[in-house]
């Protein structure tokens, strides 16, 4: 009898040193800390202690690392990930052309990856491998309709485009390709730049040349600062339009009276002030600055409410996937990525969710405002 109470002793205990393992979701965090990215990945870390370590009766572990702004280096961490600390699903990577890089290894680990990128080519068009890929980020046709919009409304016939050579820029140009074409606005340059460039000079320089009422840079972070201050040093007297990209502090500090009049179409975040107080969203990006600003001793910029967001869809859809399957199984990180897609109406910092099979990033007009620069601050743009 004593040795079955032992025994019976000992299973006990080792019942419960498992079931933390069992009841514990491993989510991957993988942001530019450093490098060219960092002034969009530095919040993005930053959030990470604030997204939620408990869901239901499950636990959370992030495990955050930093890909220094370089694709391949996205691959290897992801990699690690997926190998050694057996995680359930990825938040990140920053950047664009780090998460095109991800979309193949997501699909072969069957691993869910939320990315708080820009280019909307991470989830579109759909295929069997973008499936696993999720974006924390209005499309790109979402914001470019804003835009064309006013530039139909003010008159604007001719446009130029100087943006990224990069998946970033590359989408950004398809999409506002075929709405100025709708819209009978002719593209009359198109040029392109790197993300490290120190210098945009020949390239603005074509732009000044052909004369376009409008010019709409595709940069992100500090990069979207450069054309348009080259442009207006130049000469430039035109409207100069931004994408959702340029929406942080570090735009305004870094460009200064030359960025004064901008107009982009971004989160309501940036004008939180200004929006009304009946707009779900605002609460919830209120309290998420709130504690962001306790933590840090400012406020965060925008892309840091994409990784948040991030947390939110992972926190709605865990309890979901848990009764299908255990975490650190394929079949839990399956039912994961389903109970996503199947996300419906979740109020988050930015916008309302509403996941379908053809659309991973699930935002509507409402996840935009249209936005100018004024005095040096951002503020909504008023008809």
């Amino acid at each position: 009898m004593k040795l079955t109470r032992t025994a019976f002793a000992l299973s006990v205990v080792l019942a419960a040193l498992a079931t933390p393992a069992q009841s514990q979701v491993k989510i991957g965090v993988i942001a530019s800390a450093t490098g060219p990215t960092a002034v969009v990945g530095l919040p993005q870390r930053n959030t990470v202690p604030l997204l939620p370590t408990k869901v239901g009766d499950l636990t959370v572990e992030y495990v955050s690392l930093d890909d220094a702004s370089d694709p391949n280096q996205t691959v290897t961490l992801f990699k690690k990930m997926i190998s050694e600390d057996k995680i359930d699903a990825l938040i990140g990577p920053t950047g664009s052309p780090n998460a095109m890089s991800l979309i193949q290894f997501a699909a072969d680990s069957g691993t869910p990856v939320l990315a708080p990128v820009g280019a909307a080519s991470v989830v579109l068009p759909m295929t069997e491998q973008k499936k696993w890929v999720f974006k924390t980020t209005q499309n790109d046709d979402i914001i470019a309709q804003a835009l064309v919009k006013h530039m139909v409304d003010t008159g604007v016939k001719t446009a130029g485009f100087l943006g990224f050579n990069d998946a970033y820029g590359e989408s950004w140009l398809t999409v506002f390709k075929e709405l100025a074409e709708a819209n009978n606005i002719k593209i009359v340059a198109t040029e392109r730049y790197v993300r490290s460039d120190t210098s945009v000079t020949g390239q603005a320089l074509k732009i000044y040349a052909a004369k376009p009422d409008v010019v709409l840079v595709a940069g992100t972070g500090a990069a979207a600062v450069l054309p348009q201050v080259t442009l207006v040093k130049q000469g430039y007297k035109g409207q100069i339009y931004q994408t959702h990209g340029a929406a942080l502090p570090a735009f305004l500090s870094l460009g200064g009276e030359q960025v004064e009049g901008t107009i982009l179409a971004a989160s309501l975040m940036l004008v939180l002030p200004e929006i009304a107080d009946s707009n779900p969203s605002k609460p919830i990006a209120q309290d998420y600055i709130q504690r962001y600003t306790e933590r840090y001793g400012q406020a965060p910029a925008t892309f840091g409410a994409n990784v948040y967001d991030a947390g939110l869809l992972l926190e709605k859809a865990i309890p979901e996937a848990a009764t299908k399957a255990k975490p650190g199984t394929p079949e839990f990180r399956s039912a994961l990525r389903d109970a996503l897609e199947q996300t419906r109406d979740l109020v988050a910092t930015q916008g309302v969710y509403t996941m379908s099979p053809e659309d991973h990033s699930g935002f509507d007009e409402r996840g935009r405002e249209l936005i100018t620069v004024r005095n040096g601050q951002w503020h909504l743009l008023k008809p």
